[in-house]
């Protein structure tokens, strides 16, 4: 290897005018040297090596040392001892840079796997039942800005079908062990032909039951006592507010952390209208459903009414504007065995 200079032609700009100034530098011991000025090497910011460009090397107090010729510049640096940094070295090798990929979409997908549903998990068991209760009003709020319109129900008709589900409930809270959740109350609404007949639950307790739904059960009050039931399922395992957390989960629990909930409230009825149920969420929810039904004396196989009409094309999957409401999850055999079963 033929012999490198011990000194180096740059340009100083001393941060003060624009005009740069030529100048030798070179290393003596633990300072650096630039024509008649002097800097420590600790106070320098020396650049990445690159492929191509000029090198800069940060002075203190705003000036710059600018060199022209970068492989110059980088044959000196590592003859004075200032070689690459692992970092670099990793950046200016394409394996390793291919590797640090797999690398980073094998973390995402680990996060998403198994730190995503721990942190929703954590955020859902930090929030108080307030906080909670306040976001479905919110929610509430905005559905009825948007797609939801005042029961047509009469108050008589709306009285009945309280008293009839409260009922059902103090059975349920007096026989077999159910657990109830603090907060819940029935909503009626006319959901119009987009919505159809259906029920859905937000979060802190709040459900919601459309006039449709009713009336294709006005014959079979057990059916929609079930469906309420399925709905409360929601209310008591907080698969509103999971479902949020879930697709939020950064901007969230930062709101959980710092109390700042805004960003979540203006986005939460997209949230909910856009996202369904997980698989898992409407099986624990038809399991309370038939649990609530059988300790509070209702008969839930005749839900295999409910999804057999529901079938027959009152509402569906793909014009349902709410993604979490009972009729986008259509029933399959599965299901109406399971409601069937004694």
């Amino acid at each position: 290897m033929h012999a490198l200079p011990p000194r180096l032609a740059a340009d100083w700009f001393d941060g003060r005018s624009a005009r740069a100034q030529p100048v030798q530098v070179w290393l003596d011991g633990a300072t650096l040297h630039f024509g008649d000025q002097t800097a420590p090497l600790a106070r320098l910011t020396w650049p990445e090596r690159q492929r191509h460009g000029q090198r800069h090397i940060l002075l203190p107090g705003g000036g710059l040392l600018s060199f022209a010729d970068g492989t110059a510049f980088d044959a000196w640096a590592l003859a004075s001892g200032r070689g690459d940094s692992v970092v670099v070295r990793w950046q200016q090798s394409w394996r390793l840079a291919a590797l640090s990929l797999l690398l980073l979409l094998a973390a995402l997908a680990a996060g998403y796997r198994w730190g995503l549903p721990w942190a929703v998990d954590t955020a859902v068991a930090a929030l108080p039942r307030s906080a909670e209760r306040a976001l479905g009003e919110h929610v509430l709020d905005g559905l009825d800005a948007d797609w939801l319109k005042p029961t047509r129900l009469s108050a008589e008709q709306q009285r009945e079908l309280q008293q009839r589900w409260a009922a059902v409930v103090a059975r349920a809270r007096a026989g077999a062990p159910v657990a109830l959740p603090e907060y819940f109350e029935i909503h009626f609404r006319d959901g119009g032909k987009a919505l159809g007949p259906n029920a859905f639950a937000l979060p802190g307790g709040d459900i919601v039951v459309t006039d449709a739904l009713v009336a294709l059960l006005a014959d079979e009050p057990d059916a929609l006592m079930t469906v309420l039931g399925h709905e409360l399922g929601h209310v008591q395992h907080r698969h509103g507010l999971r479902l949020m957390l879930h697709a939020g989960a950064v901007s969230v629990v930062a709101s959980v952390i710092v109390g700042d909930f805004s960003a979540l409230l203006a986005a939460a009825p997209a949230v909910l209208a856009g996202n369904a149920y997980s698989r898992d969420n409407e099986r624990e929810a038809d399991f309370y459903a038939r649990a609530l039904a059988r300790a509070g004396g209702v008969d839930a196989s005749r839900m295999a009414v409910f999804f057999e009409r529901v079938a027959k094309g009152h509402a569906s999957v793909d014009n349902n504007p709410v993604a979490i409401a009972i009729s986008t999850h259509p029933a399959d055999a599965e299901r109406v065995k399971f409601f069937s079963e004694n």
